[in-house]
């Protein structure tokens, strides 16, 4: 076997009985016809359940408003772009030339969808407790170092809940200008609460983290003007 693999299955803490299932978990579908879709499919389902289990244990007190808020933030796409590059997938990652010249190794869609892949790979391979265990290894220490009220609403969520609570309609997203190649592409949103007369901008990556940007300064404009004195308290 490849002594990358080697490497990465050292750093999972399971050694694959089966190593086909680990090479097909890294594969991208631009690389061939058996590539890591349907793993991925399958590690999603995993993964949400071993968090799950994780947070259920770690933070007893809170209730399940608050345990869905951690869970979103630990399995969306820039959290697990991050833990797929600190395992190293982007070295072992197997894609076609085009692909990996447009830069594929290192989009964070590609890397969340691999580790997901991956996680599903390991249940085949070992069962549940291998695979959570591996989600364990990868999150328990982030898990553990932190409070349930640290991980707060995502501003898009908060935005729209703090117009639904002033019976004023949710706000609008749009793109204004997108900058860079494609595979490395700076995207610009304005979030307009038209009800109010009120547009802020973000910028970010991708259309959801421009999104976020937009909707954190916008919620930054709404609560210092909802101040005594603020314009939507005059």
């Amino acid at each position: 076997m490849d002594p990358r693999l080697d490497a990465l299955q050292q750093r999972l803490g399971h050694r694959f009985a089966q190593p086909p299932l680990l090479v097909r978990a890294l594969t991208h579908r631009s690389f061939g016809a058996d590539h890591n879709e349907r793993l991925e499919f399958l590690g999603d389902a995993v993964l949400s359940l071993a968090i799950s289990g994780l947070l259920f244990e770690r933070f007893s007190g809170s209730d399940e408003g608050d345990l869905t808020r951690v869970r979103a933030h630990l399995v969306r796409e820039d959290s697990l772009f991050r833990t797929a590059a600190q395992l190293g997938l982007p070295e072992v990652l197997r894609m076609s030339d085009g692909e990996a010249r447009a830069g594929g190794a290192q989009r964070p869609s590609i890397l969340a969808d691999a580790l997901e892949a991956v996680i599903g790979a390991a249940f085949l391979d070992g069962g549940y407790d291998v695979a959570a265990g591996i989600v364990e290894r990868l999150f328990g220490e982030t898990i553990a170092g932190s409070e349930a009220a640290a991980w707060t609403k995502d501003a898009k969520t908060e935005l729209q809940e703090w117009l639904q609570g002033r019976r004023l309609p949710v706000p609008a997203y749009r793109i204004t200008s997108t900058r860079g190649q494609a595979h490395a592409q700076t995207f610009e949103v304005a979030c307009d609460v038209s009800s109010l007369g009120l547009v802020e901008t973000g910028e970010g990556r991708s259309r959801r983290l421009a999104e976020q940007e937009a909707a954190r300064r916008m919620l930054v404009t709404l609560k210092a003007s909802d101040q005594p004195g603020g314009p939507l308290r005059s």
